[in-house]
């Protein structure tokens, strides 16, 4: 309700989340929003930490610290996203947004391994921590408020596809177990004078570490070039297939350079008795439309298919079926036949999954033409290796 109510307040084109303008208005509501909570609750748990002399406590202060400054990162790195392509950046300036949570990941690691510190010095010396009341509460309104604050994000991240925010979504979720850890520790205090707080440190900064870490490898991932997700390539898939004279497609590859630009490209496979002039201007068509529906820049390579004769069709068929019943996860395209009768040279590419390296590859590859050679003696295989770049099935 909270959320609904924010967004309703701050931004007014709120449904038109392609538009860049509007992602960066929820960028900035999502930064401002987290700062604001994030300060507050740290500058209440500072002063309970310092008063009741609690490590755990003030490990918890200084990570919500580190979250407004993550916040504050957040607000640069989607102002930079706006910025205009230019000569040294042709695709725009929005992989910053993956950047700055790398920041944030590391701040937050950096952030965990200080207080792990403090935590084995507090277990080795240990001090009294008396229970309060008042201590107790704001733990309780902290806990309510970060789990809010992790729905408030996600909700953003979900709805502008953001990475930062679903971030410090899991983040402030992480959050919620630590501080719960530490309200457990406070609650213990009153039954023993085992040194729970330095343990709860301990548990807590493990809790940053972890955080830290996972976030360093959610936002590694789309900077290394991760594969698009499977329901993204269906959709591409099925609007390129809904084109009259586009039979198939093969080779596409998604270049993510942040939020909202995606480069894709691809081989359409087009009859070979089709007239060029249609076949052409059916590409430009399919690549102008899809490109304005799906927010992307994409380029359509075309790939003739002789689909008139009689014997590549049969030919290929029965070298499908082969390899198939060799080896059920790979796929073969662009099939064709070279020669004549006596001698033919059968030429395609064929799609081996990243499971098998260059090498394991390279002996299925002759596997293959030796058994294409036994079956059918008159042919040779001249196999080409292929790695699918998007992988529709996960």
């Amino acid at each position: 309700m909270l959320t609904d109510i924010l967004i309703k307040s701050f931004i007014k084109d709120r449904d038109n989340v392609r538009d860049k303008n509007v992602r960066q208005k929820y960028g900035y509501l999502g930064g401002i929003v987290g700062i604001a909570c994030n300060v507050v609750l740290s500058g209440a748990k500072l002063a309970i930490g310092l008063i009741i002399n609690s490590i755990a406590i003030t490990a918890d202060a200084v990570n919500n610290l580190s979250d407004a400054a993550s916040s504050i990162i957040t607000l640069i790195g989607f102002k930079i996203t706006n910025k205009p392509a230019d000569r040294e950046h042709p695709f725009g300036h929005a992989r910053i947004e993956y950047i700055s949570a790398m920041v944030v990941s590391f701040m937050v690691i950096l952030v965990g391994f200080e207080f792990l510190k403090s935590s084995f010095d507090r277990v080795r010396n240990p001090e009294i921590v008396s229970f309060d009341i008042i201590s107790f509460s704001v733990l309780l309104l902290s806990i309510g408020v970060k789990v809010w604050l992790s729905r408030f994000y996600k909700k953003i991240g979900r709805r502008i596809g953001s990475k930062a925010m679903e971030a410090s979504a899991a983040d402030s979720l992480s959050d919620v177990a630590t501080t719960s850890v530490v309200a457990i520790s406070l609650l213990a205090s009153l039954w023993t004078t085992f040194p729970v707080d330095g343990y709860a440190g301990l548990l807590v900064s493990a809790f940053i570490i972890y955080s830290g870490i996972t976030l360093t490898k959610d936002t590694l991932n789309p900077l290394l070039g991760e594969a698009p997700e499977p329901e993204f390539i269906k959709s591409v898939t099925e609007k390129t297939l809904s084109y009259e004279g586009i039979i198939g497609i093969h080779d596409m590859i998604v270049h993510n350079y942040g939020p909202g630009r995606r480069v894709v490209s691809l081989h359409a496979e087009i009859p070979a008795g089709m007239d060029i002039m249609k076949a052409h201007d059916i590409i430009d068509l399919a690549e102008k439309e899809i490109s304005e529906e799906m927010d992307i820049h994409l380029v359509i390579h075309m790939d003739p298919i002789n689909t008139d004769d009689k014997v590549v069709q049969k030919t290929l068929m029965q070298i499908t079926e082969l390899i198939y019943g060799m080896y059920e996860e790979l796929t073969i395209h662009d099939f064709r036949i070279v020669g004549g009768e006596d001698h033919k040279n059968l030429l395609f590419d064929l799609v081996v999954p990243y499971e098998f390296d260059e090498k394991k590859a390279g002996e299925i590859s002759n596997e293959i033409a030796r058994e294409i050679k036994m079956q059918h003696p008159e042919c040779n295989a001249i196999i080409y290796i292929d790695r699918e770049y998007a992988i529709l099935n996960k």
